[in-house]
Parts: structure tokens; C-alpha cells; sequence
């Protein structure tokens, strides 16, 4: 029983991971501004949408207009519709503090029940005078953005276009890690059956690749449903998508090669080859192509994959723990794979025998 702690591990894990990983509500955020393009010089009413919201409950709401870090202006009238929606009215002056003909501004809401939350480029204000006096711009945009409410309460953050999706994350990119991991140890076993050739050690390594295997038609699956949500379709001939799919279409060509060999010496050499080759071409397939060019995973074009933009310190409390409950899972699948793969050979060598 000693033995077996590591798999009551990888349950406790994975039992966490999945009541954590979706029962945990999100922060709020703001899902629409609507109209998103408005002109300078002109009374404007705009409906913010929010989501996971509760405007109506709030005793006070403050929000911000953040062109920069120099220039915010503070709007003053508020209608709260619904717990998910407000409507403000603004007057914008003539002239912009900046000379652009187009200023992206950033939306910040802070409400004592619901915390303080941004939307980026949530509204877009364009000027089409020539520039003038921009004194009553200046006092326009010379708001302090203070006394932001914090909500205490343990949540995901709020990703825009991700919104619950991003829930994924315990699985999706656990899921690889775990692949990636299965696919080492099978790397590892195989540069030692090839200097001392044992026919246990092949099982091994086919089982620990078959569940590696296993792992990354899961990991390409949760993808592409992630992908419809987000980017709009279950497969987009992304960069990321393509370097996987050949990823695994190589370690699948592991088992086609197995089958094609009937003597097992010689199978276990050929087969541990490819294994160390099929790891190989992992490496760049994954990990270097991908950041060559542009992608829309994160990771890609500068964009550093989980990086504070992709987790935050309450997401990494279970995104982590999610990697070895994963790739303790993946070892537990392969273990059971090598038993049945040990009991076969040895009902095949009593039939031969016998």
C-alpha cells in the first residue's frame, strides 16, 4: 500500500482539479461597450455590458475613462439597468490631450460588491479636427483614478473572448505537459534498451507511448472545442495546431512500425530508435516552429505563453498541481497498459509451450 501513495496523490489531485477548476466563479469583467467608436465633440450614451456583475446590489459605483497614465476622466452619470448592464452619458470635448487622430480608451469600473476590474480598449474615440487648444481637454482627462474597491473572495480572473473557457486551462495544457513528460521517460527508456536490450523495458516504453499518445489526442480534442469557442473554429490551420497534429501522426507511426515486424528482438530495436527520433522532432515541432511565426496560441509573436496575461497567482494554485495529477495519471495508465501487455506475452509463451 506504501507503494500506491503516489496514485492516491494523483486522485486527490485531479478530484481537486476538477471541483476547483469549475466551480470557482469568475471575477467580474465587462464583456461589451456599446457603441465601441465614438467622436469627439458630441454628447455620447454607451451601455456597458458586464459580466458576473451585480450593478444593481452596489451601493456605490465609480468609472473611470483611462486614455493614459496621465489622462482619466471620471463619468458622473451613471443608470444602473440591470445587475449586468449600465448606461453613462458623456460629453467629450473637441480636442483629445493626445494628437492622435484615433485614442484607444481603457474602461475602469470599481463597485463595492462586485471589486474594481478593467476592460482594455474598451472604447475608441477619434477626433477629426486639427489640433487646437486642448485646455478643456486637459481638465476633461485630469481625473484620479483612486479608492478602487478590492474584492476579497477567491476567483478566476476574467479574460475577455475566454471568459469560462478558461477553464481549460486545467486540462487542456495539463494534458500536453503530462504528454511531454510520458514521451521523456519513453525517450529515457529507450536510449537504455538500446545499450542493453531487455524485452520488459519494450513494453514499457510502448505502454508509457501509447498513454503519451493517449494524452495528446485528448490534449488536440480540448483544444479544438477551445478553439471553436474562442477563435471561432475547431480547427483554423493555426501553426501550434498543424506542429501538433504532425507531433502525434509521428509517435502514432510508432505502432504501424511495431506491427510491421515479427521477430521481437529486432522489433525492440527498430521500435526504441524511433522512439528516441520521434522525441527528437518533438522538441522543434513544439517548441521552436511555433515561435517562428505568428500564432494565435499564446507563446507566439512575443507573446510569452503563461505568462501573466494567461495565469494569475489564483490560477497557478490549481494550473500546477494540475501538471502532476496529470502526468501521475498518465504514469497509472501506462503502469496498467504494461501489466496487460506482461500477462498477453506470458499466455502466449504457455501456448507455445504448451
Amino acid at each position: 500500500m506504501k507503494k500506491n501513495w503516489w496514485k492516491g496523490l494523483a486522485v486527490i489531485i485531479l478530484l481537486s482539479v476538477f471541483l476547483l477548476g469549475l466551480l470557482v466563479p469568475l471575477n467580474p469583467g465587462i464583456t461589451s461597450v456599446q457603441p465601441f467608436s465614438i467622436k469627439t465633440g458630441e454628447r455620447h450614451t454607451l451601455t456597458i455590458t458586464g459580466y458576473n456583475t451585480f450593478f444593481s446590489k452596489a451601493n456605490e459605483i465609480n468609472i473611470w475613462f483611462k486614455l493614459d497614465e496621465q489622462h482619466a476622466h471620471k463619468v458622473e452619470s451613471i443608470e444602473i439597468i440591470s445587475d449586468n448592464q449600465i448606461s453613462i452619458n458623456v460629453d467629450i470635448p473637441e480636442q483629445l490631450p493626445v494628437p492622435s487622430k484615433v485614442a484607444d480608451v481603457n474602461l475602469v469600473i470599481s463597485s463595492d460588491i462586485d471589486g474594481s476590474f478593467v476592460r482594455p480598449s474598451a472604447l475608441a474615440i477619434r477626433q477629426d479636427i486639427e489640433p487646437g487648444d486642448r485646455e478643456e481637454s486637459r481638465l476633461f482627462w485630469s481625473s484620479e483614478i483612486k479608492d478602487l474597491a478590492n474584492l476579497s473572495a477567491y476567483r478566476f480572473p476574467f479574460r475577455n473572448i475566454l471568459s469560462e473557457t478558461i477553464r481549460n486551462t486545467y486540462f487542456h495544457i495539463p494534458m500536453w505537459f503530462g504528454m511531454i513528460l510520458i514521451f521523456l521517460a519513453a525517450f529515457i527508456l529507450s536510449l537504455k534498451y538500446l545499450k542493453k536490450p531487455d524485452h520488459d523495458l519494450d513494453q514499457k516504453i510502448t505502454s508509457l507511448i501509447s498513454v503519451g499518445v493517449l494524452f495528446g489526442v485528448l490534449g488536440l480534442l480540448t483544444g479544438a472545442v477551445w478553439a471553436r469557442y474562442t477563435w471561432g473554429e475547431f480547427w483554423s490551420g493555426d501553426i501550434k495546431q498543424n506542429m501538433s497534429l504532425i507531433a502525434l501522426l509521428i509517435y502514432s507511426a510508432y505502432f504501424v512500425l511495431r506491427s510491421s515486424m515479427k521477430d521481437n528482438e529486432r522489433r525492440g530495436r527498430v521500435s526504441a530508435a524511433y522512439s528516441i527520433f520521434a522525441f527528437v522532432t518533438l522538441i522543434p515541432l513544439l517548441f521552436i516552429i511555433p515561435r517562428l511565426q505568428d500564432s494565435l496560441h499564446p507563446g507566439s509573436g512575443g507573446n510569452p505563453a503563461l505568462g501573466g496575461e494567461d495565469l494569475d497567482n489564483t490560477m497557478r494554485m490549481i494550473f500546477y498541481p494540475a501538471i502532476i495529477g496529470w502526468t501521475l495519471l498518465g504514469v497509472w495508465m501506462a503502469e496498467i497498459r504494461y501489466r496487460i501487455l506482461r500477462l498477453e506475452w506470458k499466455q502466449m509463451e504457455n501456448e507455445m509451450n504448451g
